[in-house]
């Protein structure tokens, strides 16, 4: 065969393998709303077929249903009011948007760019209250030099009689007389919750009991000595694990894990999730969520790959995480699923 026209079929063939990759990925991200698969990093969308605007969230477990709140970056949004968005799953896979359940005006002092981020609501079952608690923050009315804009420090409170209604401005505080920035959520086993904070001048970040109503930042239960944010709790066979991420703004860095046998510790040193030079695949922790299940528990990690400059167009990581003892791993992001009556995850292979 001529040189030229062996050149020619290889081309052919080339584009035809390239046709083919492009596809099946196409083919596996749309598989992602058909047969239960999670595609970390690439667009979820909910029933409407509209990008998941859960930025920054956190999960509540009610009955059979998983409720995901975040903060909703949709670019149509007035940009004078913050937003949080609600949506509902049975599995974990497909989300049902329920509504914007948040679409708040400045609510104090603030400053024109005024912050609303990182939403977490629990469920009062004395008080029938469904309560958020948020990252309140802006340049307030006389910004320092070279601020950024984080000045306030705060958590705002809001609450609602119905998990996806209205949430109604409380009021805001610093928890424990402490500045506080990104913020996290942990129901325990025995159902008390906590609210997880990070403050910058102790340079590190609390755990801290509501009060009974939930109304309130309690008591302190243990100060992890590590300059971190984005703090994530979960209580897996007899271990308690914290994550969270360095400081860096906007830019992904290795997030970093340690283990405790209770909440107050004592607390290990803390351990790289995933090889560094990934910075945690590219993404910021927000969330771990516990599926236990009629076979076994699964642990997952909810993460942020945010995108500054379209922020509405940022993506999820969202990954089983590998538990063994004291040491936990997340395994490089790939395609799976879970089913929550069993707890049981797969990881499609490549």
């Amino acid at each position: 065969m001529p040189k030229t026209k062996m050149t020619l079929r290889l081309t052919r063939l080339g584009n035809v393998a390239l046709l083919l990759g492009v596809l099946l990925a196409a083919t596996i991200a749309g598989a992602q709303h058909k047969t239960g698969i999670v595609v970390p990093g690439e667009p979820w969308r909910d029933n409407r077929g509209e990008l998941i605007q859960a930025h920054g969230g956190g999960i509540l477990h009610l009955k059979d249903t998983w409720y995901w709140f975040g903060e909703d970056r949709t670019e149509t949004n007035d940009p004078a009011r913050r937003y949080v968005a609600c949506y509902s799953s049975t599995d974990l896979v497909h989300w049902t948007y329920r509504r914007q359940v948040v679409a708040l005006a400045e609510p104090e002092d603030l400053g024109a760019k005024w912050i609303l981020e990182r939403p977490k609501v629990f469920y009062n079952r004395k008080t029938h209250k469904f309560v958020m608690y948020v990252h309140l923050d802006g340049p307030g009315p006389s910004p320092a030099p070279g601020s950024f804009g984080y000045n306030v420090a705060k958590v705002g409170i809001l609450t609602s009689d119905t998990v996806d209604g209205d949430y109604k401005w409380v009021r805001s505080l610093r928890p424990l007389d402490q500045e506080s920035r990104d913020i996290g959520q942990f129901i325990d086993d025995d159902g008390s919750a906590y609210l997880i904070f990070e403050s910058r001048p102790t340079k590190g970040f609390f755990i801290a009991r509501l009060s009974a109503d939930y109304l309130n930042v309690e008591s302190k239960v243990a100060f992890i000595d590590a300059p971190l944010e984005g703090g994530a709790i979960v209580h897996y066979k007899g271990l308690y694990y914290a994550l969270g991420s360095h400081l860096t703004g906007w830019r992904p860095n290795p997030n970093v894990y340690a283990t405790a046998p209770s909440l107050a510790g004592p607390w290990s040193t803390m351990r790289d999730i995933a090889p560094p030079e990934t910075n945690t695949y590219n993404s910021q922790s927000s969330m771990l969520i516990k599926v236990t299940g009629s076979k076994m528990t699964s642990v997952l990690y909810v993460g942020d790959r945010w995108s500054p400059k379209a922020l509405w167009d940022s993506r999820y990581i969202w990954m089983p995480l590998s538990i063994d003892g004291e040491h936990m791993t997340l395994p490089e992001p790939r395609p799976w699923s879970i089913d929550v009556e069993t707890g049981v995850t797969h990881i499609l292979q490549p």
